[in-house]
């Protein structure tokens, strides 16, 4: 009994502590960000948690369905594979072949109209909309700096980042890019309420076009730069440029910082597997949809290319324009979406195909290497519809 109350009394002095550490240090995000981990079972985000946020809606336009291949859900997973997909928590996969869909399948009760966090997959939807704003001439060029937008990024190395720099994760700003560590830029964006002050707290340490180091804030400040160029929330430019050309079927919910706040650029656009297909489908026909020219075809075929950039000493070949790039994979020219917890827009232009996998974890990759799991769901739907 005296253990337990010994136990009991150091339990008690450490969560004193902390809560004082919390509240002197003005880390009150912490609070959120423990109750919905920790507190829940689980040492970071889910797939479906938009609810604990404010969201603003990315508004759908006439609904454009897909056409079903004949060859409809005709095939299934492999069996080789059926465990891969269901110990990675696999929720939806979806396969669009020749402009058609031809494979649909769904999960743990969620559907093609259901909203899931897409994660990381958010920063490439900001990178087109870079190329949008660029073909309406509210941004001059890639070259444009970034300080004609952002007054705090006009001295020092702050004044030689472009708007290519942050497009392409060579900024030099010193982003504490840590999933692990609670005190570091992803937490703190993720559950705090001021996202434009924690990012402009940053500044560049290192020359700027120089190497490749991936970092959300980044496309943080990418979707800042949006939102001066154009006058219009990050939401209603996407409804706009995107969302409504593409016959979205659903509206998709974008989280906020607090509410009629700004936008998690690098994260935390919320819709379904369908829907974000369609994405891999403008850029698998050079940013046409429906023969009209959404996004300018220079900017998409320089987008799926390495940016000339070192890294880890070497020269970068896996990212262009905020997509990431499989440069030796069984079939070349592979480029994908990605998202923290298995989120994948896969585009293979060789095999016509676009596949889209929504799950709830994913194989940590190693160094400079793709994902293993994404070899998963490129050879499933390869093996099922690729021949």
């Amino acid at each position: 009994m005296k253990t337990l109350k010994k136990i009991g009394k150091w339990f008690l002095i450490i969560l004193v502590v902390l809560n004082l550490a919390i509240l002197i240090s003005g880390k009150t995000y912490l609070y959120k960000g423990i109750a919905n981990t920790y507190l829940k079972g689980r040492s970071g985000p889910s797939i479906d948690e938009f609810g604990i946020f404010e969201n603003r809606d990315v508004a759908a336009g006439n609904y454009q369905a897909w056409k079903r291949s004949t060859k409809y859900n005709s095939a299934k997973i492999p069996a080789s594979l059926e465990k891969n997909f269901s110990d990675l928590g696999t929720v939806a996969f979806v396969i669009i072949k020749n402009d058609s869909l031809i494979h649909e399948q769904y999960w743990d009760g969620y559907s093609e109209d259901s909203h899931s966090n897409s994660f990381s997959m958010a920063k490439t939807f900001v990178g087109i909309l870079i190329g949008a704003a660029i073909d309406e001439g509210k941004i001059k060029s890639l070259d444009q700096p970034i300080g004609d937008f952002l007054p705090e990024f006009r001295e020092g190395n702050n004044s030689k980042i472009t708007i290519k720099h942050l497009l392409t994760m060579s900024s030099g700003i010193n982003f504490d890019e840590d999933y692990i560590n609670p005190l570091a830029y992803p937490a703190q964006a993720y559950y705090g309420t001021e996202i434009k002050e924690l990012t402009l707290g940053y500044e560049a340490k290192e020359e700027p076009g120089k190497t490749f180091k991936y970092l959300s804030g980044n496309s943080e400040l990418l979707g800042m730069i949006i939102e001066k160029a154009t006058g219009k929330t990050l939401s209603e430019y996407m409804s706009k440029k995107l969302w409504k050309p593409l016959g979205a079927k659903n509206a998709a919910k974008w989280s906020l910082d607090h509410k009629d706040g700004m936008e998690k650029a690098y994260c935390c656009f919320n819709s379904n597997a369908p829907d974000f297909a369609r994405v891999g489908q403008l850029y698998l026909d050079s940013g046409k949809w429906n023969g009209n020219q959404l996004i300018n075809q220079d900017f998409v075929m320089n987008s799926i290319v390495p940016a000339d950039l070192a890294d880890e000493g070497g020269r970068n070949q896996r990212y262009g324009y905020a997509w990431w790039l499989i440069p030796d994979y069984k079939i070349k020219g592979i480029y994908y979406a990605r998202g923290i917890l298995g989120q994948y827009i896969l585009c293979i232009p060789e095999k016509d195909m676009v596949v889209v996998r929504l799950g709830k974890k994913r194989e940590k990759p190693s160094g400079n290497e793709t994902p293993k799991d994404v070899m998963y769901y490129l050879d499933a739907a390869i093996e099922m519809y690729g021949k």
